[in-house]
């Protein structure tokens, strides 16, 4: 578990560092990290523990707060697991997710199958609840409630706090992560395993309140990368860009907003870390790059590190063909995945991207970065 938490990733970095100099009788000139998921918590990692590891660091969707990360999964499992008419079939995700866009699609201008930022879509299932009949366009009263417990996340039972966040509206067509076909979700492994040490463990009987307590005093230290003090990779020159898209079914996207804005409040100068540390929403993207919305992260922070031009706006690109993102150069993905038919400019968080008024809704040119109002 350590090995899994943080020393794997640092001895892996100062053995490869040791035979590049051994080799070619020189180190590394820059150091960079580029992960998601896991890998977006090891680089949150590196930047805390080992501050002078790397010089520039991608961190996707990272799960850095990890024991909350997996009790999230429970929760989303249990909603659907709580009566055997809870359980909400995968044929309906479409009609759910349809549902949020008609409700929410157009409250950033545009009507374009994207919500700019979801958590300022109200949406409620209910509009859902089958009239008559259960049937594929409609939920019955307790998938309902299902639902509305996967948008709400996981609180504590007694104290009412919040675990952490709930999935944003948008994300329902991949839903089925943590439920597919009435399966066991995998981060059940933790608790089985790490945990209780319980290979036959019953993640429905998963306690909010004291069993989230227990896993966060045995696994807290090792596994989350939620420190917000990052001055000592910033003193050194170091520049971390965070990335997560709206849609994850995953992880919860605030998750990593909630990271951003504790780094903000231990640093008490957000003009001072938006000179090395900047946050990127994806509208549209699902966990980490799913073949639809992908742009060249590791380009714009190389010019970060190397030239020290700040990505103020970095073009994501839609592709017609869905599929996993290839370890490839961008000019080279049209021809994995398809026509590029849209393109937007992410911006720094917390601005969006706002449509100026003229010119095609399928061309970044198009958008400027603004703030939004409160």
């Amino acid at each position: 578990m350590i090995d899994f938490g943080y020393r794997a990733v640092h001895e892996m970095t100062l053995k490869a560092k040791s035979l590049i100099e051994a080799f070619y009788g020189d180190g590394p000139q820059h150091s960079y990290w580029n992960g998601c998921s896991t890998g977006g918590r090891q680089g949150l990692m590196e930047a805390q523990r080992f501050p002078l590891d790397y010089d520039g660091i991608i961190a996707g969707a990272p799960v850095n707060f990890h024991t909350h990360v997996v009790a999230s999964g429970i929760w989303i499992a249990q909603a659907v697991s709580e009566t055997p008419a809870s359980y909400i079939p995968r044929g309906k995700y479409e009609a759910i997710h349809n549902a949020v866009l008609n409700a929410c699609d157009d409250l950033d201008g545009l009507k374009d199958d994207i919500l700019q930022d979801p958590t300022r879509c109200h949406f409620d299932p209910e509009v859902l609840r089958c009239k008559q009949a259960d049937g594929p366009d409609c939920l019955t009263v307790a998938q309902v409630k299902a639902a509305r417990k996967i948008y709400a996340g996981p609180r504590n039972p007694r104290t009412g706090e919040q675990v952490f966040p709930g999935l944003e509206p948008g994300s329902e067509l991949g839903w089925g992560d943590f439920f597919a076909e009435r399966r066991e979700p995998f981060v059940a492994s933790h608790f089985k395993y790490f945990v209780f040490k319980n290979p036959s463990l019953d993640f429905r009987m998963l306690n909010f309140d004291t069993d989230v307590a227990l896993t966060d005093r045995l696994g807290s230290e090792v596994l989350n990368a939620t420190d917000p003090n990052l001055k000592e990779f910033v003193s050194h020159g170091g520049k971390l860009i965070m990335y997560h898209g709206w849609n994850d079914p995953g992880v919860a996207p605030l998750n990593t907003v909630n990271y951003y804005n504790s780094v903000l409040a231990a640093f008490g100068d957000p003009k001072k870390v938006k000179k090395s540390i900047r946050l990127f929403m994806i509208p549209g993207q699902y966990h980490c790059s799913d073949g639809l919305w992908l742009f060249d992260a590791f380009g714009s922070l190389e010019q970060w590190v190397e030239r020290g031009k700040a990505p103020d706006r970095i073009i994501v690109s839609h592709f017609s063909n869905p599929g996993r993102s290839p370890d490839i150069q961008i000019s080279r993905w049209s021809s994995v995945f398809g026509r590029v038919d849209r393109t937007r400019p992410l911006c720094p968080y917390p601005q969006i991207a706002k449509y100026i008024g003229h010119g095609s809704t399928d061309d970044a040119a198009n958008f400027a970065c603004r703030e939004q109002p409160k």
